[in-house]
């Protein structure tokens, strides 16, 4: 099952407390950054493109656990930058565990072996390591020789120590179906990922290559074409099954990037991690203060070739929950 039934229970009654509550928005996933630097310079990503001051820092642990707490989310995604190069990372992950927060370390796995140490196999923790395609295409995609093996391994090495360990697929417009089947079935068969997730590439505004960012017909074709043969039912996808028709075309939402917002050096990101329109120091302020009618495909010209998993994720998954139909299809298709 890619996702863990207790971890499903406790999202879903999270869910119902919130409604039950008459919140209208609330988090389910937070974005932590606690640093923008990077050890790798991908062409498709801008994160690193900040002021040379700003990719000095490094978050207090206080200040990350304090924002998550005032949330109040029950997972939280830490990403950045290369969140193993903070010299705290283990801290604040141990901080969250013990919050029972569901933590996922996002990484490009260079640095993984050398600091698995530091970390502990828990029901409430899982590494989340970048994976944009099988050798030359990953190597290609991160812009260095050697990654993917590297990754490999460490993956492996994870695996031995009872770590639960996920992935992360982009894909681009020099993907194709069959690229799309090759690494999934790689990443579920071979090395045996107890979750995978996938998501066609949103346009940063300053990643060097801004030549291969899927549109939304571009992005349905090929998730469309690549699980036409039934194959998604049989991969560990760490998506609920309303988000994959949405990336198919067969099914569509309203943006609800409010639901898995991000937190970074500069604050509360407003709307998401993906644009940039401010920062404000509260989550509440986020939801509170932000009009987020002006966001979204056909409302912002930014958004309208987004189909990613921050805006329609929890779009999904709030959709799946009020339905029983569809909450029926998610045991089933789990």
């Amino acid at each position: 099952m890619p996702v863990p039934a207790r971890q499903s229970l406790r999202i879903g009654a999270y869910i119902m407390r919130q409604r039950l509550a008459r919140r209208r928005r609330f988090p389910l996933l937070v974005e932590l950054e606690p640093l923008y630097q990077c050890n790798l310079a991908c062409a498709g990503c801008g994160k690193i493109q900040q002021p040379d001051e700003l990719l000095r820092r490094r978050m207090p642990v206080e200040d990350a656990i304090a924002a998550i707490e005032e949330s109040g989310a029950p997972m939280v995604s830490i990403a950045g930058g290369e969140p193993l190069i903070h010299p705290d990372i283990h801290v604040i992950a141990s901080e969250l565990i013990r919050r029972r927060k569901y933590v996922f370390l996002c990484t490009n796995a260079l640095l993984m072996e050398k600091k698995m140490d530091l970390f502990k196999p828990s029901q409430y923790f899982a590494w989340a390591v970048h994976l944009d395609g099988l050798r030359e295409r990953h190597d290609e995609s991160v812009c260095r020789d050697g990654v993917f093996d590297k990754a490999v391994e460490a993956i492996a090495e994870a695996k031995r120590r009872g770590f639960r360990v996920t992935t992360n697929t982009t894909f681009f417009t020099n993907d194709s179906p069959d690229t799309v089947r090759r690494v999934l079935d790689f990443l579920n068969d071979e090395l045996k990922v107890d979750a995978m997730m996938i998501s066609p590439a949103y346009a940063y505004e300053k990643a060097p290559d801004q030549d291969h960012f899927l549109g939304v017909e571009q992005t349905r074709k090929l998730f469309r074409e690549a699980f036409s043969d039934g194959r998604r039912r049989r991969w560990r996808l760490n998506h609920s099954p309303l988000f994959l028709d949405f990336l198919e075309g067969k099914a569509d939402f309203d943006c609800t990037a409010w639901a898995i917002p991000s937190y970074s050096l500069l604050g509360w990101q407003r709307p998401c991690y993906l644009m940039s329109d401010g920062y404000v120091k509260t989550y509440r302020e986020l939801v509170e203060e932000t009009d987020w009618e002006l966001y979204g495909r056909g409302k912002d010209e930014r958004c309208n070739n987004c189909m990613a998993h921050c805006g329609y994720e929890p779009s999904a998954v709030i959709a799946t929950s009020r339905s029983l139909r569809q909450s029926l299809r998610a045991l089933r298709e789990a």
